[in-house]
């Protein structure tokens, strides 16, 4: 070879190498599927409601789950499998099974689902709570009901620690957002980071944003798992109100007395609250000494206590702050 061939031989090989790592997807992401993919199955639901001439009108629905233990329980969303009358359960190996409902916690929006067989994959639940902000994620699931098996989707870890509430009382916290696409029928999929582990379960998207999808944090579904398996439901103490989350901006916006907080937007009438003497518009700022600021912590405030407990629940009312005894209810 001639020493002028050199350098031309040389150019060359760059160019091929760089095109190569253009292309070439992330090293890692195969290896992790192949490990994760197998333990995630499509959950197809079927309802029937009645019109109003009581006709019956079947409807159905589709969504993930993930086989977390091998006697045949699938981990997945609450709003997947809610009233549904039968499921099917199939495998990305082709298996198809009958599921049964071990239990559902709307709170959560997790569910258990049991189907019977044997030879089951099964994924390994990992530690969320050591999860940073821009590690690379893996979103895995059914979207649309398409055939063909799980499909991947591939992002990284945008935040942690976030929450999500609706107007009318529902919220979700200790979510992790990441801009892997979810879609719908990956509800109940795994998060899976690249050690394999699932590290989150795939809840939600912002349909008017693009690129932000939450999942709920795996260290917060695992008690809520223990519990469903022993008691097919979560068992919680209740104060028996609608609550909101009091910012900065809202107190702005309505003069609220104080910038951190839960609002009281609606009571329960027969509720503790409401025989404790609390009325819609105050704002509970502590619960039996804790500092209460939004509405995951009033939620971790009140978990530590029992059914039946008294607590000393301290609110703003307009100008003023007062104690209010408060004995707690099961949550039903």
């Amino acid at each position: 070879m001639t020493a002028r061939l050199v350098p031309a031989l040389i150019a060359t090989l760059l160019l091929t190498l760089t095109a190569h790592a253009q292309t070439a997807p992330p090293p890692g992401i195969p290896a992790v599927v192949a490990k994760a993919r197998p333990a995630v199955v499509n959950i197809a639901t079927r309802q029937v409601s009645y019109d109003a001439f009581l006709k019956p009108v079947p409807a159905q629905g589709i969504g993930s789950g993930v086989i977390f233990d091998a006697r045949g329980y699938v981990l997945t969303n609450a709003h997947v499998v809610e009233g549904a009358q039968q499921m099917r359960v199939t495998l990305p190996d082709g298996r198809t099974f009958p599921g049964k409902l071990v239990g559902a916690d709307p709170v959560t929006d997790l569910a258990v689902v049991k189907i019977e067989g044997s030879n089951f994959p099964v994924a390994t639940l990992g530690d969320s709570g050591k999860l940073e902000v821009g590690e690379t994620v893996i979103a895995i699931g059914h979207p649309l009901g398409l055939e063909g098996g799980p499909t991947v989707t591939v992002g990284v870890v945008s935040a942690v620690g976030r929450s999500i509430e609706d107007p009318g009382g529902a919220a979700l916290h200790d979510l992790i957002q990441t801009d892997a696409a979810i879609n719908p029928g990956n509800s109940g999929g795994p998060l899976v980071r690249m050690s394999g582990a699932v590290i989150g379960i795939n809840t939600a998207i912002i349909e008017e944003a693009q690129g932000i999808g939450f999942a709920i944090s795996i260290d917060s579904a695992k008690p809520i798992v223990q519990e469903l398996l022993a008691h097919g439901r979560v068992v919680r103490p209740l104060v028996g109100i609608v609550p909101v989350s009091v910012t900065p901006q809202l107190a702005t916006a309505y003069e609220l007395p104080v910038e951190r907080g839960v609002l009281v937007a609606r009571l329960d009438p027969k509720g503790p609250a409401a025989k404790a003497g609390m009325k819609p518009g105050d704002i509970i700022v502590a619960i039996a000494g804790q500092a209460v600021k939004n509405l995951s912590e009033l939620r971790v405030a009140i978990a530590r206590h029992k059914i039946g407990e008294t607590v000393d629940v301290a609110v703003r009312r307009q100008k003023a702050s007062m104690t209010l005894k408060v004995t707690l209810a099961e949550m039903r």
